[in-house]
């Protein structure tokens, strides 16, 4: 594929990808706007948080047959529609359960958008640029969290929450606007794919036996619910235990954002010399490491306001070399079925991430461990997976 042409089906996959990302970046930083403005408290709002990855969990193993069956652009249509319709009744909601009830159903919007995103890596690319391409993407995705909730900051304190919800709906149009236009068609349709129950779970069993898949997928979605639980926690933890303002509250989660980024680019350039394999265990021990300091500093007492967010940076940048090498590894023996895998990695990243969010949810907003604990316990199991999983992987299933 030439170059110029790579470059732009990249910015609109990481686009389309980021869709979902930016949506649950942007309005964090108005939790408590609109626990004022509908009569409740941010433990309830996060609730909004919690539905959304659950409605992208679902989501993802819907669209994952239909990608397969009807090609990768229809359902992206369908999905998009529906994100925007969804998103545009947000303006209207009066309680938090509508609120908490149209997340749900913005999500299965915005992952026809993930799904397809990642399964036409699968389609455009080879397994031996995929890592590559994987961490673009991620270079693209990674733009939500600096520009979403510090956009969202200012939006909301210029002009409301419900801004928030008018930005994305019209981001939305202008993505199902380029996808119709310039991002082409990269799977031929199978009429003969059948959409009865029977089938698509035998498919999905299909992909669920390769150790490849089911090994790198879970090290993958378990890392990533140590990323949801920041997120999902960093509101309370920088606004109401260190007191930071919505704006810069915003401008700590971009300059976090920095750390995903960068590390994500650095193993582009490390690829040259290490294997894929190679990075995640060695990436994994990292984390494992890190997050644990962090919990035992978060159990004493010894965090400050700049202590966590260099424990956090360096979480985040474990996890820059960890999903881009470990989202190729479990796509890479699939052809046929890559949107199925790629609909079953994003509903395992998404419904371990809402564990993980209801997980935080549930204690007191005045403590901080919370956060860093389900981040040991994220980086610790991916490791025993990693550990057990890949004894059980065939050498020639992939090679890198």
């Amino acid at each position: 594929m030439a170059k110029a042409k790579s470059f732009y089906i990249i910015l609109i996959l990481g686009s389309l990808a980021a869709l979902g990302p930016f949506s649950i970046d942007m309005y964090l930083p108005g939790f408590k706007a609109i626990a004022k403005d509908l009569n409740t408290d941010v433990p309830k709002v996060s609730l909004s948080l919690s539905s959304f990855f659950i409605g992208i969990s679902a989501g993802q193993l819907l669209y994952g047959p239909l990608l397969d069956k009807f090609g990768r652009k229809k359902p992206l249509y369908f999905g998009l529609i529906l994100y925007i319709l969804s998103s545009l009744c947000c303006l209207f909601v009066t309680s938090i359960d509508q609120l908490i009830i149209l997340r749900f159903i913005q999500a299965i919007g915005s992952c026809a958008a993930a799904v397809a995103s990642i399964a036409m890596v699968r389609d455009l690319f080879t397994v031996e640029e995929s890592p590559k391409v994987f961490a673009s993407l991620l270079l693209v995705i990674a733009l939500s969290p600096m520009l979403a909730p510090t956009a969202g900051g200012y939006l909301i304190a210029a002009l409301g929450w419900q801004s928030v919800f008018v930005f994305l709906s019209l981001m939305a149009v202008l993505m199902l606007l380029t996808t119709i236009w310039l991002l082409p068609e990269s799977y031929e349709p199978d009429p003969t794919y059948s959409l009865k129950p029977k089938p698509i779970l035998t498919n999905f069993f299909v992909v669920l036996k390769e150790p490849s898949f089911y090994t790198y997928a879970l090290v993958s979605a378990i890392t990533f619910s140590g990323l949801f639980a920041y997120v999902s926690s960093s509101p309370v933890v920088f606004m109401d235990l260190y007191k930071v303002s919505e704006t810069g509250y915003g401008w700590i989660f971009a300059i976090l954002s920095v750390f995903f980024i960068g590390f994500s680019q650095v193993n582009s350039l490390i690829l040259k010399w290490f294997t894929s394999k190679k990075i995640v265990f060695w990436a994994l021990i990292l984390q494992c490491l890190v997050s644990i300091l962090f919990l035992v500093a978060a159990l004493n007492n010894l965090l400050s306001l700049y202590v966590t967010i260099g424990f956090i940076a360096l979480f985040l940048g474990c996890l820059g070399f960890i999903n881009p090498n470990a989202s190729a590894l479990s796509l890479a023996p699939f052809t046929k079925n890559a949107g199925s895998a790629s609909a079953l990695m994003g509903a395992l990243q998404m419904g371990l991430g809402a564990l993980a969010s209801a997980a935080i949810s549930m204690f007191a907003a005045d403590v901080m461990w919370p956060m860093p604990a389900v981040m040991t316990i994220a980086a610790l199991l991916a490791l025993i997976f990693l550990l057990i999983g890949r004894r059980k992987i065939k050498p020639n299933t992939i090679n890198q």
